[in-house]
């Protein structure tokens, strides 16, 4: 006779780009395992893979995780590790004024996904055509060519990131086209709508946690907290 499989409750989170709640179920030992194999690695690709991997293997819903917004798989891995471990975590922080070290106890379930005012996905050319960008994605974790770039990380995020091109009534998907031929597009932009593609992806929505404090001098201090990375030491 097998032994008999344990369930788990399912819990619904709220994918930020979506607004929408999609079932989970906590990550177990297999998916703890995933996370300590990353970290003894020490290196960062395996440590994204991992992340993203858990949060695959814990959805119970129909949803392409490779398409999700990187903000918004963050957001669901800090959910899955409140749930599934502790919803309190301490952060150890060595202030640059006064150089001590300072502990603090973070509520994961605090976190929230800021979105920048005043940016648009639609860039303009002019009057009649335009860009529409979209949000870097989970797909990333795990394109090591992409994650080991050494320069021009700004503009291969871009090509990566342009999503369609209207001209009038004409729609062009990036997707149908070689490389080489976005690039000479991209070069021939005039520098202003080129800035526009830069901003929006220089101010795409990020994980918030403030942390307010006053240290040994007397004077209030404030740390914000925006990655995964700041979240946790894969120690």
């Amino acid at each position: 006779m097998s032994l008999p499989k344990i369930e788990y409750s399912m819990v619904n989170i709220k994918i930020p780009s979506l607004n929408k709640n999609y079932k989970f179920r906590p990550f177990l030992v297999k998916e703890e395992k995933l996370l300590l194999m990353a970290r003894e690695s020490e290196n960062s690709e395996d440590i994204l893979l991992a992340i993203k991997q858990v949060v695959n293997n814990c959805l119970l819903d129909k949803l392409d995780i490779d398409k999700l917004a990187v903000f918004d798989l963050e957001y669901i891995f800090l959910k899955l590790r409140s749930i599934s471990v502790d919803n309190i975590v301490t952060l150890s922080y060595t202030d640059l004024e006064d150089k001590k070290s300072y502990e603090f106890k973070i509520n994961l379930d605090d976190v929230k996904v800021i979105y920048p005012e005043k940016i648009d996905n639609n860039i303009k050319i002019n009057g009649k055509s335009g860009i529409v960008m979209s949000y870097p994605s989970a797909s990333l974790y795990e394109d090591k060519e992409f994650l080991t770039l050494k320069k021009d990380y700004l503009f291969e995020l871009i090509i990566k990131c342009l999503d369609k091109l209207y001209i009038e009534d004409n729609v062009y998907e990036f997707k149908n086209y070689k490389k080489q031929e976005i690039v000479e597009f991209l070069e021939g932009l005039n520098l202003k709508v080129f800035e526009q593609i830069q901003n929006f992806l220089l101010n795409v929505p990020k994980l918030n946690y403030e942390i307010k404090y006053t240290n040994s001098l007397g004077n209030n201090r404030s740390i914000v907290l925006n990655s995964l990375n700041d979240f946790f030491t894969w120690r």
